[in-house]
């Protein structure tokens, strides 16, 4: 079942995590914000790169500019550059990603990296691309099942991953009637904050920051003790070094206990939603319930509930396969 609705589902930003590289390295510098990505650890900030100044501009070009010469830009001049100065390793990871994972021979992984990167950069323009007020095109398949949680007393948990443009998603829904939270890295630049804000003023969504010291998760607990809803990455470590272990295109892959056990320890229903570009001007929104045993010992639910997370991951990697955004090794 599916909708071609102007209302989305709402998103989140990464989980700040310390040590943040784009693709095309260094924290800062590029003149095009490359956005989230890149970097040889797995635990980095999702500062957006560039300067507010660059920002700026960008989003004053983009309210006059077809979006399409900048995807040209970005493929021939951003790209190569960035693949060939491999200073944060993002080459190498990609292209093991699609030799390993994918099974691909050395051109075809080639080939398939420098496309992932172009995707990349288009995903990020296509951020800034909604600052400046452009529209894209939605259709949304499982919407039932997030209205039919959201109507419910009870809170529940989103959970997505760094694949596609989450982004997107939040800029355009209503969440209501529940408050829906999102957590954000609170040291992303200032315009950046700003364009946020601006974009979450007509809807119901806030945002709690996250804290070195941990305070954001008393927030999350009352958020869900309100009967709201919580928004969590379930691809990336923040802090906690505990993991689970499932097997992930084809191989044994740690992902992080936190967001499971948020879930399991007040046994919420759990929706997994992944927004990804299906064209230049069209995301498709896929919200899939995530089910797992709530009668059975908390461990079983974890381990249950990350099958269900890992599988519907997996299910849109292999779909999307240019979409995966994870520029670190993954698999240890």
């Amino acid at each position: 079942m599916h909708y071609e609705l102007k209302k989305m589902i709402p998103q989140n930003e990464p989980i700040a995590e310390k040590g943040n590289h784009s693709p095309c390295g260094g924290e800062g510098g590029s003149s095009l914000p490359m956005g989230e990505g890149g970097g040889r650890g797995r635990n980095w900030a999702g500062t957006t790169f560039g300067s507010g100044g660059m920002h700026r501009a960008l989003i004053a070009v983009m309210k006059v500019m077809d979006i399409r010469l900048l995807y040209a830009f970005v493929s021939i001049f951003v790209v190569p550059v960035c693949l060939l100065l491999n200073t944060n390793g993002s080459r190498s990871v990609a292209y093991r990603f699609y030799r390993k994972r994918f099974g691909y021979g050395r051109l075809r992984a080639a080939w398939n990296t420098y496309v992932n990167h172009c995707i990349f950069g288009q995903v990020v323009v296509d951020r800034f691309a909604m600052y400046a007020g452009k529209k894209f095109e939605i259709e949304v398949d499982g919407y039932d099942k997030f209205l039919e949680l959201a109507s419910k007393p009870e809170g529940f948990i989103q959970m997505s991953a760094h694949i596609g443009n989450y982004e997107i998603a939040g800029y355009t829904l209503t969440a209501d009637p529940k408050v829906f939270y999102a957590l954000v890295f609170d040291g992303e630049k200032e315009s950046v904050t700003k364009n946020r804000n601006k974009m979450f003023s007509s809807t119901n969504i806030r945002m709690i920051s996250v804290k070195p010291d941990m305070s954001h998760l008393f927030e999350i607990n009352g958020a869900l003790q309100r009967g709201e809803t919580v928004s969590l990455p379930a691809d990336r470590f923040n802090g906690s070094p505990r993991y689970v272990e499932q097997v992930f295109l084809g191989a044994k892959a740690r992902f992080p206990q936190g967001p499971l056990s948020v879930a399991t320890m007040r046994e919420l229903d759990v929706l997994a939603v992944n927004v990804m570009k299906e064209s230049m001007k069209k995301y498709h929104v896929y919200v899939t319930p995530l089910e797992y045993d709530k009668t059975v010992s908390r461990k079983e639910q974890i381990d249950q509930l990350s099958k269900a997370y890992v599988s519907e991951l997996e299910r849109m990697v292999r779909k999307y396969p240019h979409q995966w955004y994870n520029f670190f090794e993954f698999w240890q």
